[in-house]
């Protein structure tokens, strides 16, 4: 295993970060991007990943680090975590910046990846067996929810492209894995979506026992990988127990329910 060698899109925090530790932990060769410089370093010192800077929405910079990828060593997985949500509006108020920010961050961005990296992991599976991807979408690809629809569909698109990509590889020596979670309670997500306001991000999961962690994604994407080379775990839908459906949440401790 330890001349396997993966890149990890979205390192920089949350379930990048945590798929770039779990995977050096178990002898994985790990290239770690993200846009923040500062973050990968210290996730480098870390870990003892190699990290790359690169905004993924600029077709220049994500040619660059496929040159970069090529030249440094064979690739035999690409984990695309990248990507995020901005804003709660309904669709009258939707800010199309925020729109297209979401599509270019998880669409296209996830293009892009599979266009410039899919040859290096052919050449990969040719000398190996196979290759990999696996792809974080959401629960949001899959159920719409007010307020949500600017991010339900970019990830909802973000999924199909996934699943299409598995039928052209059909063939191919080349897994295509989604993993879909529910709540998972990060640093920077909700954070993000709620244009920074720090309350409004711990209200959503106020009373909530034991939303997932990014650990736990992690834990479920090095699973994947790891799973025998003739199985592919197409969709992983991942949730808390509080959480039994997109908008069915428990607040509240976890009890047995008692005959009255």
């Amino acid at each position: 295993m330890a001349n396997r060698r993966a890149v990890v899109t979205g390192a920089s925090s949350g379930i990048g970060a945590a798929t770039v530790r779990a995977l050096r932990g178990r002898g994985w060769d790990v290239v770690g991007v993200a846009r923040r410089e500062d973050r990968l370093r210290a996730l480098a010192a870390e870990t003892g990943a190699s990290v790359i800077a690169c905004d993924l929405t600029d077709g220049a910079a994500v040619s660059a680090l496929v040159g970069e990828l090529e030249r440094s060593g064979p690739l035999h997985a690409l984990v695309q975590v990248a990507g995020g949500a901005r804003g709660t509006d309904r669709v009258e108020d939707a800010a199309i910046d925020d729109w297209q920010w979401m599509f270019d961050a998880n669409v296209l961005a996830t293009q892009r990846l599979v266009a410039g990296l899919l040859p290096l992991l052919r050449a990969t599976a040719e000398v190996d067996g196979h290759a990999d991807t696996v792809f974080v979408t959401s629960t949001a690809a899959q159920t719409a929810y007010p307020g949500g629809a600017g991010y339900n569909a970019a990830k909802a698109a973000e999924g199909m492209l996934v699943r299409a990509l598995r039928q052209e590889l059909n063939g191919e020596p080349i897994r295509v894995v989604e993993v879909a979670p529910g709540m998972v309670h990060t640093e920077e997500f909700t954070l993000n979506r709620l244009g920074g306001d720090a309350v409004a991000a711990e209200a959503v999961y106020a009373g909530v026992e034991a939303p997932l962690l990014a650990d736990d994604v992690a834990d479920v994407i090095a699973y994947a990988l790891g799973a025998p080379a003739h199985v592919n775990l197409d969709l992983i839908t991942m949730r808390p127990v509080a959480q039994s459906a997109q908008h069915l949440l428990a607040r509240g401790p976890l009890r047995v329910r008692t005959a009255e």
